[in-house]
């Protein structure tokens, strides 16, 4: 079903236009809290936000904030180089909405072609390391929120691949140091998840439809 997906295509003038746009159905970042494997964030607050009763908090002026936004077209520029077999696009101030589902919507990083023309995403993530477990968290998978994040994506675009890129950034003494890492994630691969995804994020918004609260998801401990 959500592999026929298509998408209506919004260009905004400024970040302003666009910033108040994302605000309008469950973006990217906001998918995880929708099942409960958001960190910062549990779904009876994405509700709260979502039917007016609070605003989101204002992240931007955050120093990580500001150093992955300025950061994520030099990024994607090395993805250019590094990985030629792929055409890449970008669209500043873009929101895709999903057709079949309104309220379901992405901003990407980045649009990726391959050899062969089908059509993937490109999401990219700098990230501090603080601490040696963080890295375990990035060993061979994606975080959880990060993960539900390009399904997300997948769900709105019914694109067929995501190349996920993310820096890791750690600091000893005066020395910064960054690891790259690449993940690279198949439709085909992660349609139980898919599903699953879109039927609670159908669930959820129905709740913010009839502005009665959802039941609190935690995560699994």
């Amino acid at each position: 079903m959500e592999r026929d997906m298509c998408f209506k295509i919004y260009d905004f003038h400024s970040e302003t236009e666009w910033l108040d746009g994302r605000l309008n159905g469950i973006g990217g970042s906001d998918a995880s809290a929708v099942i409960g494997l958001n960190p910062y964030k549990t779904n009876i607050e994405l509700f709260e936000e979502k039917t007016g009763k609070c605003m989101p908090e204002d992240i931007s002026q955050k120093e990580y904030v500001i150093y992955g936004k300025n950061a994520e077209r030099y990024i994607r520029e090395l993805f250019r180089l590094d990985y030629p077999e792929y055409r890449v696009e970008h669209h500043e101030f873009r929101i895709l909405q999903s057709t079949a589902y309104p309220f379901m919507q992405a901003s990407l990083d980045g649009e990726l072609t391959d050899a062969d023309g089908r059509k993937g995403i490109l999401e990219i993530k700098t990230t501090n390391i603080l601490q040696s477990m963080q890295y375990e968290k990035w060993k061979d998978r994606i975080p959880d929120n990060y993960y539900i994040q390009v399904l997300h994506y997948l769900l709105v675009t019914g694109y067929q691949f995501v190349v996920f890129r993310a820096h890791l950034i750690s600091i000893w003494g005066k020395d910064r140091r960054t690891s790259v890492k690449h993940y690279f994630i198949e439709r085909s691969e992660v349609q139980e998840d898919l599903k699953l995804l879109l039927k609670e994020e159908i669930k959820f918004w129905k709740y913010v439809e009839s502005g009665k609260k959802p039941p609190l998801v935690l995560p699994e401990i």
